[in-house]
């Protein structure tokens, strides 16, 4: 009988030293309240509206020569209409141009400020992992794994929340979104 006890706990024991311990945690409870974010919002809105700005600017000064070339139009002639016709078009097309230009500067701002944010972010989620002698930890909000079981592994948001200094009771300023 003692051997077959024996036996059994030799059994087990191999077992409960190879247990993986996982995590997770949730990102979107996280980035919102870091200060960096806050800094980064900032920023991207404001430049946001001055690419605004300047996107009204020239839509007014289109807008403004295309009522001046309509209203001249029937007494000018030929050959001035087709040149007034060709710089409404270039402006326009130049319009068009900056728009997806400052589209895509924001994009670019938006990820820049971003990148040192997930960064922060990660080495955070390193450091309560190795702490912590998780095996995985995952992010709920950005993984592609189709099912987690949360009652087999850990919610860390907090303790990465207290890694990063940010008190548990913070609430976001603003919502994460990526620049439109």
């Amino acid at each position: 009988m003692f051997k077959k006890i024996a036996f059994l706990l030799l059994l087990i024991a191999p077992m409960s030293l190879f247990a993986q311990k996982f995590a997770h945690f949730k990102s979107m409870d996280i980035i919102p309240v870091m200060p960096e974010y806050s800094k980064a919002q900032t920023d991207i809105q404001k430049m946001q509206k001055q690419y605004e700005d300047e996107i009204k600017r020239a839509s007014d000064e289109f807008n403004k020569k295309f009522a001046e070339y309509q209203q001249e139009q029937k007494t000018l002639p030929q050959n001035i209409q087709e040149r007034r016709q060709r710089e409404l078009q270039e402006l326009q097309e130049k319009g068009m141009q900056f728009q997806q230009d400052a589209q895509q500067q924001l994009q670019k701002a938006y990820g820049d400020m971003m990148e040192p944010i997930y960064k922060k972010l990660e080495d955070a989620v390193k450091s309560v992992g190795s702490t912590g002698g998780y095996t995985y930890i995952f992010d709920l909000n950005r993984t592609d794994i189709p099912y987690i079981n949360e009652a087999q592994s850990k919610d860390v948001t907090n303790d990465i929340k207290t890694k990063l200094g940010i008190s548990l009771s913070a609430v976001p300023a603003t919502p994460v979104a990526p620049a439109k």
